[in-house]
């Protein structure tokens, strides 16, 4: 008896361990996307910087050229340069308040997919598209290629469609990108429906299927990252199965206060 005693206490505890391994292996790999997502934001940041700094210096020439002989052009040219700064400095002044935060872990993690098979043939199409300027004017060839690759990607747009500021443009990319790859990856479904709504004061992408839906948690830690991304810039984001199946990501980015 002492010694059946013995292994149950063992084994009892070879379990709790396993657990408790388990759960610090999810807690890590939610803290490293997390991370990853952030750092794909600076990069981000220093790109959008980059590319301002060249524009104004574009126009700043242009406007020192012609200052006495078109007025009218280099004021033109002064309005353009004002413009990008402002922008630019929106994005920076929310993004990096934000990056200074000291826990990249403010949201609950959400509702992660169930593993599946990596169709491997898929992820050509499920890259970032090259040259492209990763902003919601690119998901329609998202899903033509995505389409092509054999999952049906319907586009539905509402709203009347305006520029946005750069980084709320990409970030509404970035989560139907990911949700799209997703559903490519888990839902081992054919078909799926983008929706993106312009509104006065915000920005809405949503992406649903009709697939197995999700539950356990071991993948798709890139929508933690979409959490955390979508955060930083005071929006709201949600993720998780559909009452009558299937899968649904929802993001929510306010855009009434983007330029000062």
């Amino acid at each position: 008896m002492a010694l059946t005693t013995v292994i149950a206490w063992l084994l009892g505890n070879s379990v709790g361990e396993s657990r408790e391994h388990a759960e610090e292996l999810r807690a890590r790999a939610a803290a490293q996307a997390v991370t990853d997502e952030r750092l794909r934001i600076a990069r981000e940041l220093h790109d959008m910087v980059a590319h301002t700094i060249g524009v104004i210096a574009l126009q700043a020439g242009a406007a020192r050229r012609v200052i006495d002989t078109q007025p009218e052009r280099a004021r033109d040219a002064l309005g353009e340069i004002e413009t990008a700064g402002r922008q630019t400095l929106s994005g920076l002044r929310r993004m990096l308040g934000a990056l200074r935060s000291p826990e990249p872990g403010r949201s609950p993690r959400p509702a992660l997919r169930e593993p599946g098979p990596d169709p491997a043939s898929l992820e050509p199409f499920l890259e970032p598209i090259p040259d492209a300027g990763l902003c919601l004017a690119d998901v329609e060839r998202l899903a033509a290629r995505t389409t092509d690759a054999g999952v049906r990607v319907d586009v539905h747009w509402r709203g009347e469609r305006r520029p946005l500021p750069p980084e709320i443009d990409r970030s509404a990319y970035r989560v139907v990108q990911e949700a799209v790859t997703n559903v490519v990856r888990h839902a081992g479904t054919t078909s799926c429906r983008v929706s993106i709504d312009y509104r006065d004061d915000e920005v809405r992408v949503e992406v649903l299927d009709d697939g197995r839906g999700g539950g356990s948690v071991g993948a798709g830690y890139g929508l933690v990252g979409m959490r955390e991304r979508v955060g930083l810039l005071r929006g709201s984001f949600s993720a998780g199965p559909r009452p009558g199946g299937g899968f649904r990501v929802e993001a929510r980015l306010p855009v009434s206060a983007a330029v000062p």
